[in-house]
């Protein structure tokens, strides 16, 4: 895709000369209604969510005028309404207010929400050879945060290089502004986003009324197409070349992802019901060194002290509670050697396994305990990663999470903080655990509720990433006859009936 000259600056010829506009933009930004201003007439459907780009053409001043409405962009975390409403309603502050709000995806590309819907880049498809001027339609009404700017460069960057210095902002629902309120006003006051996306584009903007009637005196299209020719001239006649070999295929592309990840959450549903819906117990194995604190930890866990605290623990203990709706079942381990696993005694390796098996079929989730106290070096991640691997072998590390203890001792200090401090071993135990941690503060059990749920709600968001593994399934050696030494107060096939979530 490249920026060539316009052969539409040949007034001779037998055609009228010809000027193509795309129109780009998220849900509910107008941008129907904004070809419809332009056209002159209802040639678009307003009202209704479009799902495919649509061309009209008409003939202003001249100039044959080519407009194509496309579909709203994907916005990263925003979750299409099941009513499907129209992408340009303007009217419907209530539920535009909140779109695109929710925090920023994975993929580095948005894309539409369905395979009902088509990438809004093919419409540039419609206007060959390619768009004199591309339109970003924002409304005013609507916020204009970090996850909208980075769905207008994803979307300009998907075109291909070059794009920006054929854009122009065009805001809609400017009579919903405060009586008195300029544009110039908004784009400062709305935030850095709106800002960087209106600084991007040189700066040009242009700002339309869709509620104004055909009787009235509007002069907002000609004013616009006056700043099309202004555009233009400064891009030396030139418009923006698409390739539309490059455009049909990232489409392909898009709707076999697509396809494969609707196949999943139908994979995933399907999975859920066969094995009873939401998970109601949750297996939690306490790991690490001696001295981390994973007696003071389960206590905190389950909201009482039911593990001895202050002195060594040499036999594993489980103890269940309800916790958050949740059946909570713990086993606190003995500590390891924080140097070597061999230094670590055959009797406490073979108890961390017992405690594993414990918790069958299996535990949900090994808590890595470690203290925000304490530094980490190579050998002691290594030491840590080795005793894993060699006790529950490598798949191990997708059930793994860092739960770190002594919390209280961060003070104000958010653990993100801590961790961006805590030097590259810290980061490559984090990636380890698949950068899955916690904090706790484990001085008081009962204290930190909100803390202990929101531990839970991660534990079960990574028992949902881990699909079809669901646990860390107990291998037959780690099922010895001298289990029963593990100190208990009921039998392990007791303990794990009516577990739904395995």
């Amino acid at each position: 895709m490249a920026a060539v000259p316009s052969e539409s600056g040949d007034t001779g010829g037998r055609h009228p000369p010809e000027r193509r506009l795309l129109l780009l933009g998220g849900r509910r930004a107008g941008k129907t209604s904004c070809a419809n201003s332009v056209l002159g007439d209802q040639v678009f459907q307003a009202g209704t969510e479009t799902t495919h780009s649509n061309v009209g053409q008409t003939e202003i001043y001249g100039r044959r005028v080519t407009v194509v409405d496309t579909p709203p962009w994907g916005v990263p975390g925003h979750v299409a309404d099941a009513g499907g409403g129209g992408d340009d309603d303007d009217d419907d502050d209530s539920e535009s207010a909140t779109d695109g709000d929710s925090g920023g995806g994975r993929h580095p590309r948005t894309a539409p929400a369905s395979l009902d819907s088509e990438d809004p880049c093919m419409g540039a498809v419609l206007c060959p050879p390619g768009p004199h001027v591309i339109l970003l339609v924002v409304s005013v009404s609507q916020p204009f945060k970090e996850t909208q700017r980075r769905a207008a460069e994803d979307q300009l960057g998907a075109l291909g290089g070059g794009t920006w210095r054929y854009s122009m902002v065009l805001f809609t629902g400017v009579d919903k502004l405060p009586k008195g309120t300029f544009v110039e006003e908004h784009i400062a006051n709305t935030g850095e986003a709106l800002q960087w996306l209106v600084e991007r584009c040189g700066s040009r903007y242009h700002a339309f009324d869709n509620s104004k009637k055909d009787g009235d005196e509007n002069t907002q299209v000609p004013e616009l197409m006056e700043k099309v020719e202004e555009m233009i001239t400064d891009n030396q006649g030139w418009y923006f070349e698409v390739n539309e070999l490059i455009l049909l295929e990232e489409e392909q592309a898009r709707r076999a992802l697509e396809e494969e990840r609707m196949r999943m959450e139908e994979h995933a549903r399907q999975r859920d019901q066969m094995i009873g819906g939401p998970p109601r117990e949750l297996r939690l194995l306490l790991l690490g060194w001696k001295g981390v604190g994973k007696s003071s930890v389960g206590n905190t866990i389950l909201g009482r002290r039911d593990f001895e605290v202050g002195q060594e623990t040499e036999m594993c203990l489980r103890r269940q509670a309800l916790v958050s709706g949740r059946r909570v079942t713990v086993v606190d381990t003995p500590g390891w050697d924080w140097f070597s696993v061999r230094r670590t005694p055959k009797r406490i390796r073979q108890e961390s396994q017992r405690g594993a098996a414990l918790l069958r079929p299996g535990p949900h989730t090994l808590l890595l305990v470690l203290p925000v106290v304490s530094s980490l070096t190579t050998r002691k991640r290594r030491t840590l990663l080795a005793h894993i691997e060699a006790l529950f072998g490598e798949r191990a590390s997708l059930h793994t999470m860092v739960l770190f203890s002594c919390g209280d001792w961060l003070g104000r200090t958010p653990i993100e903080d801590h961790i961006q401090r805590g030097g590259r071993e810290l980061h490559r135990l984090l990636e380890y655990c698949g950068n899955y941690y916690h904090v706790l503060d484990s001085k008081t059990p009962g204290k930190d509720s909100r803390s202990v749920s929101d531990l839970l709600d991660k534990i079960e968001e990574m028992v949902r990433e881990n699909g079809d593994e669901a646990f860390l399934p107990v291998q037959s050696e780690w099922l010895s006859e001298d289990s029963s030494q593990s100190s208990d107060n009921t039998e392990p096939e007791d303990d794990c009936r009516g577990c739904q979530l395995q």
